[in-house]
Protein backbone atom coordinates (compact mmCIF):
# COMPACT_ATOMS: atom_id res chain seq x y z
CA UNK A 1 0.00 0.00 0.00
CA UNK A 2 1.53 3.30 -1.59
CA UNK A 3 1.82 6.32 1.08
CA UNK A 4 3.69 8.25 -0.17
CA UNK A 5 6.97 8.74 -2.75
CA UNK A 6 9.24 5.50 -2.03
CA UNK A 7 6.98 4.53 1.63
CA UNK A 8 4.91 1.45 1.26
CA UNK A 9 2.39 0.35 4.10
CA UNK A 10 3.21 -3.77 4.45
CA UNK A 11 -0.62 -4.18 5.53
CA UNK A 12 0.30 -8.60 5.79
CA UNK A 13 3.68 -7.76 7.43
CA UNK A 14 1.21 -5.95 10.38
CA UNK A 15 -1.08 -8.70 10.84
CA UNK A 16 1.39 -10.57 11.43
CA UNK A 17 2.49 -8.78 13.46
CA UNK A 18 -0.87 -7.57 15.64
CA UNK A 19 -1.39 -11.59 16.08
CA UNK A 20 1.99 -12.33 17.41
CA UNK A 21 1.58 -9.62 19.87
CA UNK A 22 -1.57 -10.87 21.23
CA UNK A 23 -0.35 -14.81 21.12
CA UNK A 24 2.50 -13.35 23.46
CA UNK A 25 -0.14 -11.14 25.91
CA UNK A 26 -1.79 -14.42 25.89
CA UNK A 27 0.84 -16.74 27.35
CA UNK A 28 2.24 -14.22 29.12
CA UNK A 29 -0.82 -13.53 30.93
CA UNK A 30 -2.91 -16.81 31.14
CA UNK A 31 0.41 -18.71 31.76
CA UNK A 32 0.86 -17.38 35.24
CA UNK A 33 -3.00 -17.88 35.99
CA UNK A 34 -2.50 -22.06 34.29
CA UNK A 35 0.75 -22.06 36.21
CA UNK A 36 -0.93 -21.42 39.24
CA UNK A 37 -3.37 -23.99 38.88
CA UNK A 38 -0.98 -26.90 38.65
CA UNK A 39 0.73 -25.45 41.47
CA UNK A 40 -2.29 -25.91 43.38
CA UNK A 41 -2.02 -29.63 43.65
CA UNK A 42 1.18 -28.86 45.65
CA UNK A 43 -0.91 -26.66 48.20
CA UNK A 44 -3.06 -28.68 50.88
CA UNK A 45 -4.53 -26.45 53.14
CA UNK A 46 -7.92 -24.56 51.96
CA UNK A 47 -6.51 -21.14 53.16
CA UNK A 48 -3.63 -21.37 50.63
CA UNK A 49 -5.24 -22.63 47.83
CA UNK A 50 -8.09 -19.79 48.57
CA UNK A 51 -5.25 -17.46 48.89
CA UNK A 52 -3.69 -18.81 45.50
CA UNK A 53 -7.36 -18.68 43.82
CA UNK A 54 -7.67 -14.90 44.80
CA UNK A 55 -4.59 -13.62 43.36
CA UNK A 56 -5.98 -14.12 40.18
CA UNK A 57 -9.62 -14.18 40.73
CA UNK A 58 -9.83 -10.30 39.31
CA UNK A 59 -8.03 -11.12 36.12
CA UNK A 60 -7.93 -14.35 35.11
CA UNK A 61 -10.73 -14.55 32.83
CA UNK A 62 -9.70 -10.95 30.94
CA UNK A 63 -6.82 -12.59 30.36
CA UNK A 64 -8.12 -15.24 28.37
CA UNK A 65 -9.22 -12.25 25.78
CA UNK A 66 -5.98 -12.34 23.93
CA UNK A 67 -6.71 -15.84 22.97
CA UNK A 68 -9.93 -15.25 21.24
CA UNK A 69 -8.11 -12.17 19.30
CA UNK A 70 -5.28 -14.16 18.30
CA UNK A 71 -7.27 -17.01 16.98
CA UNK A 72 -10.28 -14.67 15.77
CA UNK A 73 -7.15 -12.78 13.75
CA UNK A 74 -5.69 -15.59 12.60
CA UNK A 75 -8.85 -16.63 11.03
CA UNK A 76 -10.22 -13.20 9.69
CA UNK A 77 -6.52 -12.16 8.26
CA UNK A 78 -4.98 -15.26 7.48
CA UNK A 79 -7.43 -17.71 6.39
CA UNK A 80 -5.43 -20.55 4.43
CA UNK A 81 -3.21 -20.55 7.57
CA UNK A 82 -6.23 -21.72 9.72
CA UNK A 83 -8.02 -24.01 7.75
CA UNK A 84 -4.41 -25.72 7.08
CA UNK A 85 -3.54 -25.68 10.83
CA UNK A 86 -6.56 -26.25 12.32
CA UNK A 87 -7.12 -29.78 11.21
CA UNK A 88 -3.35 -30.62 11.73
CA UNK A 89 -4.26 -29.74 15.67
CA UNK A 90 -8.02 -30.71 15.70
CA UNK A 91 -7.06 -32.91 18.75
CA UNK A 92 -5.06 -30.87 21.21
CA UNK A 93 -7.09 -27.71 20.02
CA UNK A 94 -9.81 -29.18 21.35
CA UNK A 95 -8.56 -30.46 24.38
CA UNK A 96 -7.40 -26.92 25.24
CA UNK A 97 -10.76 -25.13 24.87
CA UNK A 98 -12.39 -27.68 26.65
CA UNK A 99 -10.13 -27.81 29.95
CA UNK A 100 -10.84 -23.76 29.53
CA UNK A 101 -14.23 -24.05 30.11
CA UNK A 102 -14.15 -26.75 32.83
CA UNK A 103 -11.21 -24.81 34.63
CA UNK A 104 -13.46 -21.64 34.13
CA UNK A 105 -16.89 -23.43 35.42
CA UNK A 106 -14.54 -24.99 38.35
CA UNK A 107 -12.79 -21.82 39.10
CA UNK A 108 -16.29 -20.26 39.74
CA UNK A 109 -18.64 -23.33 41.70
CA UNK A 110 -15.95 -24.30 44.31
CA UNK A 111 -16.57 -21.01 45.79
CA UNK A 112 -20.28 -21.96 46.07
CA UNK A 113 -19.64 -25.66 47.87
CA UNK A 114 -18.58 -27.12 50.81
CA UNK A 115 -19.69 -30.50 49.57
CA UNK A 116 -17.78 -30.80 45.88
CA UNK A 117 -15.40 -28.44 46.90
CA UNK A 118 -12.64 -31.51 46.22
CA UNK A 119 -13.79 -32.43 43.19
CA UNK A 120 -14.10 -28.76 41.98
CA UNK A 121 -10.42 -28.44 43.31
CA UNK A 122 -9.31 -31.15 41.11
CA UNK A 123 -10.88 -30.30 37.83
CA UNK A 124 -8.87 -26.72 37.95
CA UNK A 125 -5.74 -28.59 38.50
CA UNK A 126 -6.67 -30.79 35.82
CA UNK A 127 -7.77 -28.09 33.56
CA UNK A 128 -5.13 -25.92 34.00
CA UNK A 129 -2.34 -28.53 33.33
CA UNK A 130 -4.33 -30.02 30.18
CA UNK A 131 -4.81 -26.84 28.79
CA UNK A 132 -0.90 -25.84 29.38
CA UNK A 133 -0.10 -29.45 27.69
CA UNK A 134 -2.10 -29.11 24.97
CA UNK A 135 -0.96 -25.43 23.95
CA UNK A 136 2.47 -26.73 23.50
CA UNK A 137 1.61 -30.18 22.03
CA UNK A 138 0.41 -27.61 19.06
CA UNK A 139 3.20 -25.46 19.04
CA UNK A 140 5.57 -28.58 19.04
CA UNK A 141 3.50 -29.65 16.27
CA UNK A 142 3.03 -26.60 14.24
CA UNK A 143 7.21 -26.46 14.63
CA UNK A 144 8.09 -29.42 13.28
CA UNK A 145 5.78 -29.11 10.46
CA UNK A 146 2.17 -29.86 9.16
CA UNK A 147 1.48 -32.37 5.51
CA UNK A 148 -0.26 -30.22 3.39
CA UNK A 149 -1.44 -30.71 -0.75
CA UNK A 150 -0.21 -27.43 -2.06
CA UNK A 151 -2.63 -27.80 -5.08
CA UNK A 152 -5.75 -28.73 -3.31
CA UNK A 153 -4.20 -26.08 -0.39
CA UNK A 154 -5.67 -28.68 2.18
CA UNK A 155 -3.89 -30.46 5.34
CA UNK A 156 -3.18 -33.93 3.86
CA UNK A 157 -1.32 -35.70 7.43
CA UNK A 158 -3.32 -38.38 9.17
CA UNK A 159 -5.04 -37.56 12.62
CA UNK A 160 -2.28 -38.77 14.68
CA UNK A 161 0.72 -36.83 13.14
CA UNK A 162 0.70 -33.91 15.92
CA UNK A 163 1.98 -36.55 18.69
CA UNK A 164 5.52 -37.33 18.68
CA UNK A 165 8.44 -37.31 20.96
CA UNK A 166 9.28 -33.44 19.84
CA UNK A 167 5.80 -32.63 20.53
CA UNK A 168 5.15 -34.14 23.97
CA UNK A 169 8.51 -32.33 24.73
CA UNK A 170 7.14 -28.84 23.69
CA UNK A 171 4.36 -29.76 25.61
CA UNK A 172 6.06 -30.66 29.00
CA UNK A 173 8.83 -27.26 28.55
CA UNK A 174 5.27 -25.02 28.29
CA UNK A 175 3.70 -26.65 31.72
CA UNK A 176 6.84 -26.19 33.38
CA UNK A 177 7.30 -22.61 32.35
CA UNK A 178 3.72 -21.71 33.02
CA UNK A 179 4.27 -23.00 36.67
CA UNK A 180 7.43 -21.01 36.86
CA UNK A 181 5.22 -17.99 35.55
CA UNK A 182 2.75 -19.04 38.66
CA UNK A 183 5.71 -19.66 41.32
CA UNK A 184 6.88 -15.92 40.35
CA UNK A 185 3.44 -14.27 40.32
CA UNK A 186 2.62 -15.63 43.68
CA UNK A 187 5.99 -14.78 45.49
CA UNK A 188 4.62 -11.25 44.39
CA UNK A 189 1.05 -11.66 45.19
CA UNK A 190 1.42 -13.60 48.69
CA UNK A 191 3.39 -13.03 52.37
CA UNK A 192 4.34 -15.90 54.77
CA UNK A 193 4.82 -19.16 54.08
CA UNK A 194 3.14 -19.60 51.24
CA UNK A 195 5.37 -17.03 49.78
CA UNK A 196 8.30 -19.07 51.05
CA UNK A 197 7.44 -22.47 49.53
CA UNK A 198 6.79 -20.26 45.70
CA UNK A 199 10.55 -19.32 46.19
CA UNK A 200 12.19 -22.92 46.39
CA UNK A 201 9.69 -24.29 43.91
CA UNK A 202 10.71 -20.94 41.68
CA UNK A 203 14.04 -21.76 42.10
CA UNK A 204 13.35 -25.77 40.84
CA UNK A 205 11.15 -24.99 38.28
CA UNK A 206 13.52 -22.40 36.98
CA UNK A 207 16.30 -24.69 36.71
CA UNK A 208 14.30 -27.10 35.12
CA UNK A 209 12.29 -24.38 32.60
CA UNK A 210 15.78 -22.91 31.41
CA UNK A 211 16.95 -27.10 30.42
CA UNK A 212 13.77 -27.09 28.38
CA UNK A 213 14.85 -24.07 26.85
CA UNK A 214 18.27 -25.62 26.15
CA UNK A 215 16.90 -28.52 24.87
CA UNK A 216 14.16 -27.68 22.60
CA UNK A 217 16.45 -24.84 20.82
CA UNK A 218 18.85 -27.14 20.18
CA UNK A 219 16.73 -29.65 19.15
CA UNK A 220 14.54 -27.73 16.47
CA UNK A 221 16.93 -26.49 13.50
CA UNK A 222 17.01 -30.31 13.36
CA UNK A 223 13.66 -30.69 12.57
CA UNK A 224 13.41 -28.87 9.09
CA UNK A 225 16.49 -27.42 7.28
CA UNK A 226 15.20 -23.86 7.04
CA UNK A 227 15.52 -23.54 10.68
CA UNK A 228 18.89 -24.58 10.76
CA UNK A 229 20.21 -22.41 8.05
CA UNK A 230 18.20 -19.62 9.73
CA UNK A 231 20.33 -19.99 13.27
CA UNK A 232 23.45 -21.63 12.14
CA UNK A 233 24.82 -20.54 8.40
CA UNK A 234 27.39 -17.84 8.19
CA UNK A 235 26.89 -14.69 10.91
CA UNK A 236 23.21 -15.85 12.04
CA UNK A 237 25.19 -18.29 14.39
CA UNK A 238 25.85 -15.00 16.13
CA UNK A 239 22.48 -14.19 17.07
CA UNK A 240 22.17 -17.96 18.19
CA UNK A 241 24.98 -17.63 20.71
CA UNK A 242 23.57 -13.60 21.81
CA UNK A 243 20.20 -14.90 22.33
CA UNK A 244 21.60 -18.24 24.57
CA UNK A 245 23.48 -15.95 26.32
CA UNK A 246 20.43 -12.99 26.76
CA UNK A 247 17.91 -16.32 28.36
CA UNK A 248 21.31 -17.48 30.77
CA UNK A 249 21.55 -13.66 31.94
CA UNK A 250 17.93 -13.15 32.70
CA UNK A 251 17.79 -16.55 34.13
CA UNK A 252 20.82 -15.95 36.42
CA UNK A 253 19.25 -12.68 37.65
CA UNK A 254 16.14 -14.27 38.16
CA UNK A 255 17.80 -16.37 40.72
CA UNK A 256 19.79 -13.90 42.28
CA UNK A 257 15.74 -11.77 42.92
CA UNK A 258 14.45 -14.95 44.19
CA UNK A 259 17.38 -15.90 47.05
CA UNK A 260 19.74 -13.44 47.30
CA UNK A 261 18.39 -10.35 46.96
CA UNK A 262 14.61 -11.46 47.97
CA UNK A 263 12.92 -9.33 45.30
CA UNK A 264 9.24 -9.80 45.52
CA UNK A 265 8.44 -8.30 42.00
CA UNK A 266 11.78 -8.76 39.70
CA UNK A 267 11.58 -12.80 39.52
CA UNK A 268 8.02 -12.06 38.08
CA UNK A 269 9.44 -9.31 35.65
CA UNK A 270 12.35 -11.53 34.62
CA UNK A 271 10.38 -14.69 33.79
CA UNK A 272 8.28 -12.85 31.98
CA UNK A 273 11.41 -11.51 29.62
CA UNK A 274 12.44 -15.11 29.39
CA UNK A 275 9.52 -15.65 27.85
CA UNK A 276 9.31 -12.85 25.35
CA UNK A 277 12.78 -13.48 24.50
CA UNK A 278 11.86 -17.13 23.31
CA UNK A 279 9.07 -15.93 21.52
CA UNK A 280 11.26 -13.73 19.82
CA UNK A 281 13.84 -16.91 18.68
CA UNK A 282 10.42 -18.47 17.61
CA UNK A 283 9.52 -15.49 15.87
CA UNK A 284 13.10 -15.35 14.00
CA UNK A 285 12.75 -19.36 13.45
CA UNK A 286 9.48 -19.15 11.39
CA UNK A 287 9.35 -15.80 9.72
CA UNK A 288 7.94 -15.24 7.20
CA UNK A 289 6.27 -18.55 7.43
CA UNK A 290 2.76 -19.41 9.41
CA UNK A 291 2.99 -22.97 8.08
CA UNK A 292 6.55 -23.55 8.79
CA UNK A 293 8.36 -24.01 5.36
CA UNK A 294 5.63 -24.44 3.62
CA UNK A 295 3.19 -21.44 3.66
CA UNK A 296 4.54 -18.02 4.04
CA UNK A 297 1.83 -15.01 5.66
CA UNK A 298 1.75 -13.72 2.05
CA UNK A 299 0.49 -16.83 0.36
CA UNK A 300 -2.36 -17.05 3.56
CA UNK A 301 -3.09 -13.65 3.73
CA UNK A 302 -6.58 -12.11 3.23
CA UNK A 303 -7.47 -9.70 0.43
CA UNK A 304 -6.26 -6.51 1.12
CA UNK A 305 -9.47 -4.88 1.91
CA UNK A 306 -10.42 -7.14 4.42
CA UNK A 307 -7.24 -6.25 5.82
CA UNK A 308 -7.75 -2.80 5.94
CA UNK A 309 -11.32 -2.97 6.77
CA UNK A 310 -10.21 -5.34 9.86
CA UNK A 311 -7.38 -2.98 11.11
CA UNK A 312 -9.41 0.00 11.61
CA UNK A 313 -11.80 -2.01 14.27
CA UNK A 314 -8.26 -3.52 15.61
CA UNK A 315 -6.97 -0.24 16.26
CA UNK A 316 -10.13 0.89 18.17
CA UNK A 317 -10.28 -2.54 19.95
CA UNK A 318 -7.08 -3.10 20.92
CA UNK A 319 -5.85 0.22 22.83
CA UNK A 320 -9.13 -0.68 24.63
CA UNK A 321 -8.31 -3.73 25.43
CA UNK A 322 -4.71 -2.36 26.88
CA UNK A 323 -6.28 -0.02 28.56
CA UNK A 324 -8.79 -2.23 30.90
CA UNK A 325 -6.22 -4.90 31.49
CA UNK A 326 -3.63 -2.69 32.98
CA UNK A 327 -6.72 -0.71 34.73
CA UNK A 328 -7.64 -4.34 36.03
CA UNK A 329 -3.97 -4.61 37.02
CA UNK A 330 -3.28 -1.37 38.54
CA UNK A 331 -6.62 -1.39 40.98
CA UNK A 332 -5.25 -4.69 42.01
CA UNK A 333 -1.96 -4.50 42.68
CA UNK A 334 0.09 -5.94 45.77
CA UNK A 335 -0.13 -8.42 48.37
CA UNK A 336 -3.51 -10.18 48.40
CA UNK A 337 -5.35 -10.37 51.69
CA UNK A 338 -5.46 -13.45 53.55
CA UNK A 339 -8.51 -12.33 55.44
CA UNK A 340 -10.09 -11.64 52.19
CA UNK A 341 -12.98 -13.35 50.15
CA UNK A 342 -13.74 -13.96 46.20
CA UNK A 343 -17.16 -12.74 45.51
Amino acid sequence: MPLADGISFDLTLVWAFLIAFAVLVYVILDGFDLGLGMLFASERKRDDRDVMMNSVAPVWDGNETWLVLGGGGLFAAFPLAYALILPALYAPIIAMLLALIFRGVAFEFRWRTERWRRVWDIAFIGGSGVASLSQGIALGALLQGIQIDKAARAYSGGWWDWLTPFSLTVGVAVMVGYMLLGATWLVMKTTGDLQERMRKRAWTLGLATVGFIGLVSLWTPFLQEGYYSRWFEGWNIALAVLVGLAVIALAAMMFRALHIHRHDHWPFILTLGIFALCFVGLGVSMFPYVVPTEVTIYEAAAPYKAQLFMLVGACVLIPIILAYTAYAYWVFRGKVDPDAGYH
